[in-house]
Protein backbone atom coordinates (compact mmCIF):
# COMPACT_ATOMS: atom_id res chain seq x y z
CA UNK A 1 0.00 0.00 0.00
CA UNK A 2 1.56 3.54 -0.92
CA UNK A 3 0.65 6.61 0.90
CA UNK A 4 0.34 9.80 -1.32
CA UNK A 5 2.34 12.15 0.24
CA UNK A 6 0.16 14.88 -1.67
CA UNK A 7 -2.64 15.50 1.51
CA UNK A 8 0.37 16.01 4.19
CA UNK A 9 2.09 18.64 1.66
CA UNK A 10 0.72 21.64 2.94
CA UNK A 11 1.19 19.95 6.70
CA UNK A 12 4.79 19.72 6.21
CA UNK A 13 5.21 23.46 4.56
CA UNK A 14 3.33 25.11 7.43
CA UNK A 15 5.54 22.75 9.72
CA UNK A 16 9.22 24.60 7.90
CA UNK A 17 8.18 27.50 8.09
CA UNK A 18 7.00 27.59 11.74
CA UNK A 19 10.25 28.85 13.87
CA UNK A 20 11.50 27.15 16.59
CA UNK A 21 10.75 30.19 18.99
CA UNK A 22 6.82 29.35 17.90
CA UNK A 23 6.89 25.78 18.51
CA UNK A 24 7.88 26.78 21.89
CA UNK A 25 5.67 29.43 22.29
CA UNK A 26 2.80 27.05 21.21
CA UNK A 27 3.77 24.19 23.86
CA UNK A 28 3.73 26.81 26.37
CA UNK A 29 0.57 27.97 25.42
CA UNK A 30 -0.36 24.51 25.93
CA UNK A 31 1.43 23.52 29.03
CA UNK A 32 -0.67 26.89 30.62
CA UNK A 33 -3.90 25.82 29.50
CA UNK A 34 -3.31 22.11 30.69
CA UNK A 35 -2.24 23.43 34.21
CA UNK A 36 -5.34 25.36 33.97
CA UNK A 37 -7.64 22.31 33.37
CA UNK A 38 -5.64 20.82 35.77
CA UNK A 39 -6.53 23.64 38.35
CA UNK A 40 -9.66 23.53 37.47
CA UNK A 41 -10.60 19.66 37.67
CA UNK A 42 -8.97 19.70 41.28
CA UNK A 43 -11.34 22.54 41.72
CA UNK A 44 -14.15 20.38 40.85
CA UNK A 45 -13.02 17.99 42.99
CA UNK A 46 -13.05 19.72 46.15
CA UNK A 47 -15.94 21.37 45.27
CA UNK A 48 -17.75 17.75 44.97
CA UNK A 49 -16.60 16.52 48.07
CA UNK A 50 -18.07 19.63 49.83
CA UNK A 51 -21.09 19.09 48.17
CA UNK A 52 -21.08 15.51 48.88
CA UNK A 53 -20.33 16.49 52.68
CA UNK A 54 -23.41 18.80 52.69
CA UNK A 55 -25.33 16.52 51.20
CA UNK A 56 -25.07 13.85 53.98
CA UNK A 57 -25.28 16.45 56.54
CA UNK A 58 -28.46 17.54 55.05
CA UNK A 59 -29.96 13.68 54.96
CA UNK A 60 -28.88 13.63 58.67
CA UNK A 61 -30.50 16.59 59.69
CA UNK A 62 -33.72 15.27 57.72
CA UNK A 63 -33.83 12.02 59.56
CA UNK A 64 -33.84 14.11 63.09
CA UNK A 65 -36.24 16.20 61.90
CA UNK A 66 -38.82 13.68 60.63
CA UNK A 67 -38.03 11.58 63.99
CA UNK A 68 -38.69 14.77 66.06
CA UNK A 69 -41.81 15.44 63.65
CA UNK A 70 -42.89 12.28 64.83
CA UNK A 71 -42.31 12.48 67.89
CA UNK A 72 -44.00 15.72 68.19
CA UNK A 73 -47.23 14.27 66.51
CA UNK A 74 -47.88 11.32 68.68
CA UNK A 75 -48.02 13.83 71.73
CA UNK A 76 -50.47 15.66 70.18
CA UNK A 77 -52.51 12.68 69.47
CA UNK A 78 -52.42 11.48 73.11
CA UNK A 79 -53.48 14.97 74.42
CA UNK A 80 -56.06 14.73 71.75
CA UNK A 81 -57.21 10.95 73.29
CA UNK A 82 -56.74 12.18 76.81
CA UNK A 83 -59.05 15.58 76.16
CA UNK A 84 -61.41 13.44 74.83
CA UNK A 85 -61.69 11.02 77.22
CA UNK A 86 -62.22 13.93 79.97
CA UNK A 87 -64.67 15.12 78.21
CA UNK A 88 -66.41 11.96 77.92
CA UNK A 89 -66.69 12.04 82.18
Amino acid sequence: MKIDPQPLTPYYRFMENQSPLSVEQKLAQLQQQLDQLLARCQQQRDENRLLREQAQRLTLERAQLVEKNELARNRVEAMISRLKSMEEQ
